[in-house]
This record gives structure tokens, C-alpha cells and sequence, in this order.
């Protein structure tokens, strides 16, 4: 995918557009008259268009208007001879972004392309801000001191030294979006857009709209061409976040996306090509989905070249603490309430929940202790683990019921494992013996089992 497209129909002042543009580190594809530059903006998208009004086949106009109906954010720089003024300021109502006049000055072509660049990109991160804006993305920075967690990060890190697809696994709130934004900070692609698109918030029937976009006319209230994600995605990444619950009639297309780089718009016939980077995430067991048939076999190999798991809060209980500090100082600052801080008893409580809400539960345990506590200590009292109602702790409070019955299941025993391994150890008041006694297990075999549920 080119940065920029240069029609003009003398050879030789084409050469040396093209050789002055990549000497920059643009690269650049070319055309020689309108019908040619039509054709290549109906292909692919382009970061702006360098196009002379005075063409064969056509004019400048007719590129200005392919290329405001490929991307209404597609700046067009028109060239023009001194004598025809007048049209590059008809261009520019019509909606071109400059013009340049000849003999090109290449500092000034220089100059107003990285200008129009410049405004395209603000309008792009205006348009995903709009998405974004009433998110909370969790913490600034990912923090965990936990072996395992430690361990996720590291791949993380490695896997955004590559292109390879990444397939991020992990329970509901444990961060997933938050270590997908890492990766792209970390990655070459870093300063291009981060798009991500939650595939279970979305209605079946627009899932495929948001991510291509639709042409005019597709359906009924279609007024207009409308981008979809993977296009603002566009030298950058992609985040596909709940990839298990995207409907089978929209997987084939994601694999193409996937496999090729290419989509239609909705409505549209027109083979579009972007270079995108996709990371997907899931809760769900997706090779049980694949056995079941809920999700494409294919799409799960190609999406999983370099899976990473990431470990729930319950297994990385030190780093509780730590999190717990981070939030408490973030919301007391947004409140005006520094000089909060946490009781022992608080801490304690706060190490000893399970969270089956992950870290996004524990984001906002802190967020309405802050907002409860009247005095400087926030206490279990503030936290209120035990669930709002009176009856005491719900199913959900305990379990994540999120993703299919087995998924469920599988939580399920784990958490009952974890409880009777505690219980067992507090019982025998630490002493490993006993409680292995107790549970039927080898002392090796409980030390192991201690160190996966995070109780060493």
C-alpha cells in the first residue's frame, strides 16, 4: 500500500515527483492519466493524492472526486501552471487540501505534504477519540510484579518485534485491550492507529458494517459512503477484543481480512486493500468453540500464531496489592481526596477475595471505596466485597459466567479447587503435611498445585 498517489501525464516530471517523494521515505505509486488514477483509488486507500488538473483521459477533477468518494479524509493536492489559477481555487472549494503551482518548488511540495498528512492524521485520531472518549482504559501503565504475569509480558514484548497475529486469552476483566494497546506501543507500527472493536457489543447485523464499512445506498438510511474500522486501522493495529462470540456469517470475511489484507464495503463491489495488524482476544475456550462449530477452524489457526495467556488476578494475589494502591491513588486524585490510604484489615480483605471480576473488579471496588470513605482510612467496611444485597454473595460475585456452559464449568471447579486447597491450609494452619493428608495428595503433588492457584 502506497503513501502516495502522483498523476501526471508528463513522464518526466513524474520521475522526478516520484524520486523526490522517496528520497523522503514516501513510497509511491503512480498513474498517467485520469482514468488510470480512478482506477487505483478504487483499489486501495491512499495517505494523500498529488494529481495535475490538465490530464488525459479526464481531468484533476475527476481524480478530486474519486478520491473524496474512496475517503471523504483523503487530502488531494492539485498541481496547476500559473496561468490557471483560477482552477486550483475551484478545486479547493470542490475540496481539495492545497494546490501547487509550476514549476514544482519540491521544499514547497515538501512542505504541503506533510501538512495535508498531518490533517488527515488529526481528523483520523479525532474519529476514534469520539469512540474512546467516555472509556476508562484502566491504569496508565501495566503493573504486576507476579512470576506469571512477568511472564506474559515478556511475550507481549516479543511478539511486538513481529508481524504475526496475536491471540490474547484470558478471563473477563484481566486486561486484555490493556496489553493490546502495549503491544502496539511497542510495536514498529506504533504511530498509526490503534483500533479496537468489541465483537459481543455489537448487533449481528452491524458487526460486518462497523468493521468494512458500507457504500451509499447500501440499505435504508445509507446517505453516504461510511469507513469502517479495519480502514481506519490502516498501517496500524486492529483489535478484534471477544473474537469468540463474532458471528459465524462474519468470520469468513475477518479470515480474508486476516489472510489477504482485503474487504468490500458493504453494498460495495470494489476489492479493497489495507495493511493491518490483528490482534484478537478471547474468554472463550476457542478450540471447544472450533470442536463445537461455532467458530471456524481456519480462522482460530490463523489468528492464533502467537497466543498469550494472561493469568487472573485470583493467580497473582501479590500483585493485588500493588494494583490496589495504583487505583486508590488515581481516584483519589480525580476526588480531590489525597491522603487516602488503605487499612491493614482493607489489605487483607483485598488479597483474600477471590475477584472473578478480575482487575477490572478490583478498578472498581476502588473507584466506590474512594467515593464511600469520609475520613482518610478506607476500610473493608468501604470495599464491600460481600456483594450489595443483603443476602449475602450471588453465584456471579464468585464465578465468571461469561463465555459457553463448559467454559463456565471449567471456572467453576478451579475456583472450588482453590477454595478446599485454602481451606485445607488454614485448617492445618500452613503445615503442608497435614493438609495434603487431608486433601488426598502428595506433598509434591499439593506444592504444585499450591504455585498454580498462586497460594506459595
Amino acid at each position: 500500500m502506497a503513501d502516495v498517489l502522483v498523476v501526471e501525464d508528463k513522464d518526466s516530471l513524474r520521475a522526478m515527483l516520484r524520486k523526490t517523494l522517496e528520497s523522503r521515505g514516501y513510497s509511491v505509486e503512480e498513474a498517467g492519466d485520469a482514468y488510470e488514477a480512478r482506477r487505483r483509488l478504487a483499489a486501495a486507500p491512499f495517505l494523500v493524492v498529488l494529481t495535475d488538473l490538465r490530464l488525459p483521459a479526464g481531468n484533476g477533477f475527476d481524480v478530486l472526486q474519486a478520491a473524496r468518494e474512496a475517503s471523504a479524509q483523503m487530502p488531494v493536492i492539485v498541481m496547476t501552471a500559473f496561468g490557471t489559477i483560477e482552477e486550483a481555487v475551484q478545486a479547493m472549494k470542490q475540496g481539495a487540501a492545497d494546490f501547487l503551482t509550476k514549476p514544482v518548488d519540491t521544499d514547497h511540495l515538501l512542505l504541503l505534504l506533510e501538512r495535508a498528512i498531518d490533517r488527515r492524521r488529526l481528523h483520523t485520531d479525532y474519529v476514534l477519540l469520539k469512540d474512546e472518549y467516555q472509556r476508562r482504559f484502566g491504569l496508565p501503565a501495566v503493573i504486576g510484579e507476579d512470576p506469571a504475569f512477568k511472564e506474559t509480558l515478556l511475550s507481549v514484548q516479543r511478539a511486538a518485534q513481529s508481524e504475526a497475529n496475536v491471540l490474547l486469552l484470558g478471563e473477563s476483566g484481566t486486561g486484555k485491550e490493556l496489553l493490546a494497546r502495549s503491544l502496539h506501543q511497542l510495536s514498529t507500527r506504533a504511530k498509526g492507529p490503534f483500533v479496537a472493536i468489541n465483537c459481543a457489543a455489537i448487533p449481528e447485523q452491524l458487526l460486518e458494517n462497523e468493521l468494512f464499512g458500507h457504500e451509499k445506498g447500501a440499505f435504508t438510511g445509507a446517505t453516504g459512503r461510511k469507513t469502517g474500522r479495519a480502514e481506519l486501522a490502516h498501517r496500524g493495529t486492529l483489535f478484534l477484543d471477544e473474537i469468540g462470540e463474532m458471528p459465524t456469517s462474519v468470520q469468513a470475511k475477518i479470515l480474508r481480512l486476516v489472510q489477504e489484507k482485503q474487504f468490500e464495503r458493504v453494498g460495495g463491489v470494489q476489492t479493497l486493500s489495507v495493511d493491518v495488524r490483528v490482534v484478537a482476544a478471547t474468554n472463550r475456550d476457542l478450540r471447544a468453540a472450533v470442536a463445537a462449530k461455532e467458530f471456524r477452524e481456519d480462522l482460530f489457526f490463523r489468528l492464533s500464531v502467537f497466543p498469550i495467556e494472561i493469568p487472573p488476578l485470583r493467580r497473582r494475589r501479590g500483585d493485588i496489592p500493588v494494583l490496589a494502591e495504583a487505583f486508590l491513588k488515581r481516584y483519589a486524585s480525580e476526588l480531590g481526596r489525597r491522603g487516602l490510604h488503605l487499612s491493614d484489615e482493607a489489605r487483607t480483605a483485598l488479597v483474600e477475595h477471590s475477584w472473578p471480576g478480575n482487575v477490572r473488579e478490583l478498578q472498581n471496588t476502588l473507584e466506590r471505596a474512594v467515593i464511600l470513605c469520609d475520613g482518610a482510612t478506607i476500610g473493608p467496611e468501604h470495599l464491600r466485597l460481600s456483594g450489595s444485597g443483603a443476602g449475602g454473595p450471588t453465584i456471579a460475585d464468585v464465578i465468571d459466567l461469561s463465555g459457553t456452559l463448559e467454559d463456565v464449568g471449567r471456572r467453576a471447579t478451579e475456583r472450588a479447587e482453590e477454595e478446599t486447597v485454602r481451606l485445607a491450609m488454614r485448617e492445618a494452619e500452613g503445615n503442608r503435611a497435614q493438609a495434603a493428608k487431608r486433601l488426598g495428595l502428595s506433598l509434591s503433588t499439593l506444592g504444585r498445585r499450591l504455585r498454580e492457584l498462586g497460594l506459595d
